[in-house]
């Protein structure tokens, strides 16, 4: 099977390039040093962007499995399956980096922090979202199953961010009435802008290349499945 891939994505491929070099020049050379964390604070730019996609990702996937119910258009499993792996991605690498930066600040690896652990218990979710879809056979069963559990799955998204907003929290709060923890002059807040518009693009450009991926790869599974049942009716 011969793929073609449109022009649309390498633009977008491209830009998602050029934008994540500006962030990291911006975060290097144009953010000031914060008093308190020290040169360890400038991961924050990327573990809020990355936080941000990942969230916003279960929501498109469970937006998509909502579709999927309605219209049974396989497109929509196709995009929630996309956007629940890139989803899982970007939260892992958001506690990985939360880490590195728990440490001088906190001076803990690991606290049980209500952000920390609701995100971690997030990430288990959607893993459970990947094991599942590995597991079961029967593509038009699996695809409504997964997209019942990801329809519910997503409740642990508005749980995570809400989470330091209703429970003691050491970690810093940015936006809203109670934002504390970290004081962001004018440089800080623009490069966190443009850190998350940056990634928000990386995302399209993954979710573009994903999804025909996903399309492709159930494709093939759908074929093999209805070969494997004639050779169960011939035999």
């Amino acid at each position: 099977m011969r793929i073609t891939i449109p022009t649309k994505y390498f633009i977008f491929d491209i830009l998602a390039a050029i934008l994540i070099l500006i962030s990291f020049v911006l975060v290097m050379f144009f953010t000031p040093v914060e008093m308190t964390m020290g040169l360890v604070q400038k991961i924050f730019y990327f573990h809020v962007a990355h936080a941000w996609i990942g969230m916003l990702s279960f929501i498109v996937a469970a937006a998509a499995s909502v579709l999927f119910l309605i219209s049974n258009n396989s497109m929509n499993d196709f995009i929630a399956e996309s956007a629940v792996e890139i989803g899982l991605y970007f939260t892992i690498i958001a506690v990985v980096s939360g880490s590195i930066w728990a440490k001088p600040a906190w001076n803990t690896w690991w606290t049980w922090d209500p952000r920390l652990t609701t995100t971690t218990i997030m990430a288990f979710i959607y893993a459970g979202y990947q094991f599942l879809r590995q597991s079961l056979d029967n593509p038009e069963k699996k695809s409504r199953i997964l997209a019942l559990y990801c329809i519910i799955g997503c409740i642990s998204v508005p749980l995570t961010f809400f989470s330091i907003r209703g429970y003691r929290s050491i970690h810093p709060v940015l936006i809203g009435s109670e934002s504390q923890g970290m004081n962001m002059t004018e440089p800080m807040i623009a490069t966190m802008i443009i850190s998350i518009f940056s990634f928000t693009i990386l995302y399209l450009a993954l979710m573009h290349h994903r999804v025909l991926y996903a399309k492709i790869k159930e494709e093939t599974e759908a074929e093999k499945y209805e070969m494997e049942l004639e050779d169960e009716r011939n035999s």
